[in-house]
Formats: structure tokens, sequence, C-alpha cells
């Protein structure tokens, strides 16, 4: 039976960053599944590594065929954007660890669908004036200044990831990103630990 890392967290604490530095840390051992979206995308992404990009007529072929696991749509400023996680059969059939990073109504929605003891949620912190000016200085890059999304996000953020929702999720064990190789020195040790070294999957 398969197990579920997931990487949670409000915008701009560093998931995308952290994700990729443990795909690094343990190759081969911890199986990539990334997500879709509808939005368009930004500069420096990859289509199949950050979002598998895809039309809102793609998304309801998928939808009408019963392989969306999970799915959320928000309203934005430029439009109807959804994120979603899409059926892989070897989670289902296979043994072995996965990864994958969202946000918390997706967590909740895949634990729902897999079950509690195959998806271990991987919270990441950071104070929210850190995480503002994160924010602004990505939105300062050419290509991007989509300044209106990203207040709305972050104002989103305070509603969406509230203490009375992290409980209610199960949400207990939490890793600040004030020191980005402090935090994944405790995130690998907890990974270590929960595969037992990788000896059991």
């Amino acid at each position: 039976m398969c197990k579920i890392f997931y990487l949670i967290g409000k915008s701009s604490t560093g998931k995308d960053t952290i994700y990729k530095r443990l795909m690094s840390r343990f190759p081969g051992k911890l199986k990539s599944v990334v997500m879709y979206t509808t939005r368009p995308k930004r500069d420096g992404e990859k289509d199949g590594v950050t979002y598998n990009f895809v039309t809102e007529e793609k998304y309801l072929e998928l939808k009408d065929k019963g392989d969306i696991i999970e799915e959320r749509t928000y309203d934005t400023v430029h439009g109807l954007w959804r994120y979603f996680t899409v059926k892989d059969p070897g989670m289902d059939e296979g043994n072995g660890y996965y990864i994958i990073s969202g946000v918390l109504k997706s967590y909740v929605g895949t634990k729902e669908y897999f079950g509690d003891n195959r998806v271990l949620p991987i919270y990441i912190e950071v104070e929210d004036g850190e995480r503002l000016t994160r924010a602004l200085k990505r939105e300062k890059k050419p290509g991007n200044h989509r300044y209106a999304e990203m207040c709305r996000r972050f104002l989103s953020d305070t509603d969406d990831f509230s203490e009375e929702k992290l409980k209610a999720a199960g949400i207990v064990k939490r890793f600040e990103n004030d020191d980005l190789n402090a935090c994944l020195s405790r995130i690998e040790d907890y990974i270590l630990e929960e595969t037992g070294n990788f000896t059991d999957g």
C-alpha cells in the first residue's frame, strides 16, 4: 500500500522550492504527483513540472471520465481558475511513496479519497509579513505583475488556512520555514522516520 506525503502551506511559504529539494534528496524513492490547472502558466513555470497546464475542455473531459480525485475552483480577477488532482493507477494498486504539493482543501480531498493512514501532511508555515515580502518580490519579476491576484490570494489564505480549518483537517505537526535548510532538514528527518528509511515501501 502506498503512502502520500502532502506538502501544504499558504502562498509564498516555499512549497515549490521544498518540493524540488525533496525530490532531489530522495531520487527514485519519492514519486512525484503533479497537479493540474486551467490557469495561465507564469514565467519560469514548466508544463508537467510545476503543474499540468490544461484547457477547460480537457478538465471537463477528465471530469466526465471520473478521473479527478479532488478539485477546487477560484473566481479570480482573471476568470475561473481550476486546480485538480488526477488519478494515478499506481497510487491505488502499488506500494511506495509519493509526494504532492497543494493547499488544505486539496489535502482534505485527497485524504478523503485514500484514507487518513495513507496521506501524511507536511504543513509549512512562514510569518505573514515575510510571506507578503516574498510574494511581492516574485510579482515584480518580468512577466508577472499580477498584484491584484497576489492580494486576493494573500487575503484568501487567512480564511483557507484558519486555525479552525487546520484543526478540522487534523493538522498538528508544523514546519516553520524561517530558514530553508533547517526546515528541509526537519522535513527530511520526518520522511525518513515515517518510511523507516525507505526500507518498508
